[in-house]
């Protein structure tokens, strides 16, 4: 059974990450529809895959169907190290595509900053003629929403989160993946490992 299980997580994760590289969804949004397709219903319980499950899939995906993956991941993280420079005051992580390395076509750059006061971000942006839109998302401790501002830079998709400076305390810690972001150094590492 256990395998009857797994091989069904696997397929669900498999369709889902076909429904993420080339329909642009969500994750939540991919794994209920891949459920749909692949059980003709909504998933016995516990039968969803993970995250970290569909991000296997989708870098198998990626890396069989889509010949431009590595190079948009590099430039994806270029980027990254860029506006991390350039964000330096606000202790900017990199999380998401560019952190993991698996990156659809169209997915923003994600960073997470921890400025003193979120309206200096605001500031830096608007001095730069930055524009920007403003939405919430989960928080990274899973207490609440956090601001995320969105905008374009220099070509790239980028998603801004803001979290206060207290909220970097544990960000880096390790799961069993590791941790799930990642400093401009820990990125200039995962750049030269893949080289």
């Amino acid at each position: 059974m256990p395998d009857q299980h797994s091989s069904l997580r696997h397929e669900i994760a498999a369709a889902a990450a076909r429904f993420i590289a080339d329909g642009g969804l969500d994750y939540a949004s991919a794994k209920r529809k891949a459920a749909q397709e692949v059980c003709g219903g909504h998933a016995p319980r516990g039968m969803l895959p993970d995250n970290d499950e569909v991000d296997d899939a989708l870098r198998e995906h990626l890396d069989l169907f889509d010949e431009d993956h590595a190079a948009r991941v590099q430039a994806l993280r270029r980027t990254a190290l860029t506006l991390m420079s350039q964000l330096q005051a606000f202790s900017p992580l990199v999380t998401g595509a560019a952190w993991k390395g698996v990156a659809a076509e169209h997915v923003p750059l994600h960073l997470q900053l921890f400025p003193d006061n979120p309206k200096e971000v605001d500031y830096w942006l608007l001095e730069r003629g930055i524009d920007f839109e403003v939405d919430t998302i989960a928080h990274l401790h899973g207490r609440g929403e956090a601001t995320v501002l969105g905008l374009i830079w220099e070509g790239t998709p980028v998603m801004l989160s803001l979290y206060d400076p207290d909220d970097r305390r544990g960000a880096l810690r390790e799961g069993a993946r590791g941790a799930p972001r990642g400093d401009r150094d820990a990125l200039l590492k995962r750049i030269e490992a893949d080289a």
